[in-house]
């Protein structure tokens, strides 16, 4: 009596079949679905023309934990003043500092691309070079200045333009030169003031040390620029009394905006915030400026420094794009404002940012393509794994729930996946994961061939790091083939 088998119907594009099946209809069956949909999950959409829109980043951010708030718009820029307590400047430093990792060199063109993308990121100041570095940076700055410091969008924004600069006339001289071309430009001047960095390389007193500072940012204002940065290089390391005092003296010179860097990534997050607290309870003056953060990732704090910063007081934080940086790199803009946007209502007491987020992974793929760094692959936010998932509980999770094991949604960064649940088939992966992506390729199996695949699955996965649709296609012709062939015997 002949095997009562069921039929199987297959796309050309997937199984070329040199006999006929022939079998009965009595059971479940194979198909193929050459039109099956590829069901992605679309988040709402976000207004990319508006980045001065709260609702562009915390507002829409799809965390778990984050209710969708009113939006409220960025507030107008006033240099040493922010109309809201709650808002957050964003200072990008990916040109000027970013350029500072080994290998990061970047041509003028490229500098103006990054520049404008910045732009349509929604940062609120460009630290666009060293201008007294080179002859290139002082033309790139002057061309960022020009062009990205000039476009107006239709809600007003437009991003500062910044340009840093050592405690020398010169130096400054130049940074103006550069960047006065701009709608809202900025000088960044610093000298450092921690003992090792006055004593072995400055070689000067804590007196001349003051005096270099408050007399530059002096010369600075009289140049004509209205908004001047001030940073003590090594703040971190630096002896308290001794920021108040410096810091109070610059403030008087006409600062706006006093920049408290954590050099060389020493301090911890506990460490770092009380620094920036003690300083905005001890410094005189200190209400009529901005305190920013600029942290670096020595020892992997970078991000944690930086916020535990904002929380306590610091109103402008300084990233760059990817975290790159000297040595172990910056703060990630991509980390900081993710952060914020999913915890800032809730663990941040309401701080936000002008950020669109929508556009953070573009920005993360030209600054990896432009400087020819690499982003790790499980680097947060923006790495290759960041929304990928092999283990098979949290396939089921997710299959059932993106919520379950994602806090934001990748298409909230403007990162579109490739699979649904970006569900990434291995040896860890369960029934439930390999059943949805089968589907996926418009394959429906019954119970029992879906187990004879699977263990077929294993097998392969245990060989490969990944198993590909091309592996799932073949494994699929196999069954079916060998079905038939079964079949065929059987009559």
């Amino acid at each position: 009596m002949a095997t009562v088998c069921t039929p199987h119907t297959i796309s050309p594009a997937a199984i070329v079949s040199s006999s006929p099946v022939r079998c009965s209809h009595s059971q479940s069956h194979l198909l193929f679905r050459s039109n099956f949909p590829n069901r992605r999950h679309h988040s709402p959409n976000l207004p990319i023309s508006a980045p001065n829109l709260r609702a562009a980043t915390k507002g829409r951010v799809l965390c778990s934990q984050n209710p969708n708030p009113t939006p409220t718009r960025r507030p107008d820029y006033v240099p040493n003043r922010i109309s809201d307590p709650n808002y957050v400047r964003i200072f990008d430093t990916t040109l000027r500092d970013g350029e500072q990792s080994p290998g990061a060199s970047l041509t003028s063109k490229e500098k103006l691309d990054i520049a404008r993308q910045l732009a349509k990121l929604g940062v609120d100041i460009i630290d666009a070079g060293f201008p007294a570095a080179s002859k290139d940076d002082f033309v790139a700055v002057k061309m960022i200045a020009k062009e990205v410091g000039n476009f107006v969008d239709k809600d007003g924004y437009v991003p500062v333009i910044c340009g840093l600069s050592r405690c020398n006339e010169k130096d400054i001289k130049t940074a103006w030169e550069a960047v006065k071309y701009a709608k809202r430009p900025r000088i960044h001047t610093f000298i450092a003031t921690s003992p090792i960095h006055m004593k072995h390389k400055l070689r000067k007193t804590k007196e001349q040390v003051i005096e270099m500072a408050r007399s530059m940012v002096s010369y600075a204002r009289s140049l004509g620029c209205q908004d001047v940065q001030f940073s003590p290089e090594d703040a971190g390391r630096s002896e308290k009394e001794f920021l108040y005092q410096i810091l109070g003296e610059v403030i008087k010179a006409g600062a706006t905006t006093l920049n408290i860097p954590d050099t060389v990534g020493y301090t911890v997050p506990t460490e770092f915030g009380q620094l920036i607290a003690d300083i905005k309870s001890n410094t005189p003056g200190i209400d009529d400026v901005i305190i920013s953060a600029h942290c670096h990732n020595d020892l992997g704090l970078s991000t944690a420094n930086t916020l535990a910063g904002a929380s306590r007081g610091a109103r402008q934080l300084e990233v760059t794009i990817n975290g790159i940086g000297e040595r172990a790199g910056n703060a990630s803009l991509e980390e900081v404002v993710m952060t914020l946007n999913c915890r800032g209502e809730h663990v941040f007491g309401g701080l936000y940012t002008g950020i669109n987020p929508r556009h953070i992974y573009m920005t993360s793929k030209m600054v990896s393509e432009y400087t020819g760094m690499h982003v790790q692959p499980h680097k947060a936010i923006v790495g290759a794994n960041a929304f990928a998932h092999e283990s098979g509980i949290h396939q089921d999770g997710m299959l059932k729930d993106k919520r379950t094991y994602e806090i934001i949604s990748p298409e909230d960064i403007g990162y579109d996946r490739s699979s649904e649940a970006a569900i990434v088939l291995g040896k860890l992966s369960g029934r439930h994961a390999l059943k949805k992506q089968l589907q996926q390729l418009g394959y429906e199996l019954d119970d029992v061939q879906l187990e004879t695949v699977f263990w077929r699955f294993k097998g392969v996965a245990e060989q490969k790091k990944r198993v590909t649709d091309a592996d799932l296609r073949a494994l699929v012709s196999d069954e079916v083939n060998f079905s038939a062939g079964s079949c065929l015997e059987a009559s």
